[in-house]
């Protein structure tokens, strides 16, 4: 379909279907049914009649999915393969070849390859660009990529792959694949021990317990919990993990919705493992969903100080043929009553964004001790590091790949050592070069304003008017580019130091190397060991 028609068929679903989701169904009943009735003719209409073949079942999901966008980020379609995904993510185990796998641009890349598992054993690497799959070609292939590297133990996939220019084969056998919650513990040198939790599926609070006991066993007397990065999962997982430092019958956090039968409490229901461990919880601002229902929860009832970086609850509905939706149902509740959610999805700007609430709006709540926390912003820490808060540039650059693209080069130019290089200022200096051979953008939010500024003018015949102001604002905006990043070296480096050990150690030996030298760690290791520090934390 033309891009025009998309855009009018989108906004037909929307003006017919809009009602159906914000509406109560029962006081709205033949509403409801009549825009399903116009929906349902007008998309027989098209699918017979547009000049052009049509896909209906990509015209429903891509309509679907517009429409969802409406509400908020969280209320989302699943056809049958997202539904996959979606197990895969709440269980950890697949059967498919052992990677990340990512599509940007039209190009389908391996981000990510885990030890021990096919794609390893297969020689792939990180940086790979896949270019045929069997007998499928990935450049007019529009689905999702990933399921075509998936299927029954043992069966052989022969793909074709771009390394570094030079097109090569592989031939991989697949096999079982398991992701654990809990990739990485260890018991530092001070009796500390160091969980990391990076999702919480089905076995997250199991695998945290038998983490836990075991480092006990070898004489912890601390906790570092890790939740940065963690996406979250289940929320009953989150319940359950603070259910080992917390008395069973505690209210660890309450949903409510509209619809009463969603309305819940959620409370510890075991014998917990350890009341009296001192505990840090590490989260930044990628610690989301159950990752703050954790945090949140333990720091209302004062059982551990949160630090790091300030960081919706959803159930998926069953639909016909093997399809679902995940749904906003409800927003939860931590035990001291406050909701911290932090953008405003019933209010949106002038470009339908959600608001962000401000610090102003905030609400004072108490935790059991009586310190104040608040609400609307996430999960602020206890103690936040100013200096490991992420650079608008490196953001930036970690999200258009420019990081991750330079790493890759560095790669290759050792690739058979058996540890990191330790980057210096001439690696930072080689990646400036880098970013502009590449004519690498850093795609803020302030460049893309004036390049949408810019292309106003044009259509409007006015840009020879305000060529010479519109230069001397982009000279301006890349003098303070080049600044921000000259600021950013050594988070940079870092970043790109973590990628490459990523890469030779895997993700073990990452967390190995965080372990002894990330400074959130470091901080958190000597509040534990400051008994007297890390109480006041939790007293009012």
């Amino acid at each position: 379909m033309t891009k025009f028609l998309k855009k009018k068929y989108y906004i037909t679903l929307l003006a017919s279907l809009f009602l159906f989701v914000g509406v109560s169904f029962k006081s709205d009943f033949f509403e409801i049914a009549k825009q399903i009735e116009i929906f349902t003719l007008m998309f027989k209409t098209v699918n017979q009649n547009y000049v052009d073949e049509t896909n209906p079942g990509e015209l429903m999901n891509i309509a679907i999915k517009n429409m969802l966008q409406d509400l908020d980020p969280y209320t989302v379609f699943f056809n049958e393969q997202d539904v996959q995904k979606f197990k895969i993510n709440n269980t950890g185990e697949y059967t498919g070849i052992g990677a990340m796998v990512q599509r940007k641009n039209g190009k389908v890349y391996l981000k990510e390859i885990y030890k021990g598992f096919p794609a390893d054993k297969a020689g792939l690497k990180a940086g790979d660009e896949i270019t045929v799959i069997g007998d499928v070609n990935l450049q007019d292939y529009k689905e999702d990529a990933s399921q075509l590297l998936r299927g029954a133990k043992n069966t052989t996939v022969n793909i074709q792959y771009i390394r570094q220019g030079k097109k090569n084969n592989a031939s991989i056998v697949l096999d079982e694949v398991e992701i654990k919650s809990v990739p990485y513990y260890t018991l530092l040198s001070d009796n500390t021990a160091y969980i990391v939790l990076s999702k919480f599926n089905d076995r997250a609070s199991s695998e945290v317990k038998n983490a836990l006991l075991e480092l006990k066993g070898k004489g912890a007397n601390k906790l570092i919990l890790d939740l940065r990065q963690n996406p979250g999962g289940l929320l009953q997982e989150a319940v359950n993990i603070c259910n080992l430092f917390v008395p069973k019958g505690e209210v660890i956090v309450t949903t409510k919705s509209k619809n009463p039968k969603h309305n819940n409490s959620y409370k510890t229901e075991r014998e917990p493992i350890d009341l009296e461990i001192p505990i840090v919880v590490v989260i930044d601002g990628k610690s989301a969903s159950a990752s703050e229902i954790v945090s949140g929860a333990l720091q209302d009832l004062d059982r551990a100080v949160i630090v790091g970086a300030r960081s919706l609850v959803q159930r998926p509905l069953n639909l016909s043929y093997g399809t679902q939706v995940k749904v906003t149902i409800s927003r939860y509740y931590t035990p001291s009553g406050r909701c911290i959610q932090a953008l405003d999805y019933s209010h949106k700007d002038e470009n339908g964004k959600a608001i962000k609430k401000n610090a102003n709006e905030f609400n004072a709540f108490k935790t059991k001790s009586g310190r104040i926390v608040y609400d609307g912003g996430g999960v602020k820490p206890d103690i936040e590091f100013e200096e490991t808060k992420k650079s608008t540039v490196a953001d930036a650059l970690e999200k258009n790949d420019a990081l991750f693209n330079f790493a890759t080069q560095l790669y290759y130019k050792n690739p058979n050592l058996t540890e990191a290089p330790k980057l210096t200022d001439a690696d930072f200096e080689q990646f400036k070069i880098f970013l502009k051979q590449e004519n690498i953008n850093f795609d803020t939010q302030t460049e893309k304003s004036i390049k949408n500024v810019w292309e106003t003018a044009q259509k409007e015949s006015i840009d020879t008017s305000i060529q010479q102001e519109y230069n001397a604002l982009l000279t301006a905006l890349q003098r303070q580019q080049e600044n921000a990043l000259s600021a950013s070296k050594k988070e940079i480096l870092n970043w790109l130091t973590e990628d490459l050990i990523t890469r030779y150690l895997y993700k073990e030996g990452l967390y190995n190397y965080l372990s002894k030298n990330n400074l959130e760690v470091q901080k958190a290791q000597e509040l534990l060991n400051n008994s007297s520090k890390y109480m006041s934390y939790l007293k009012k």
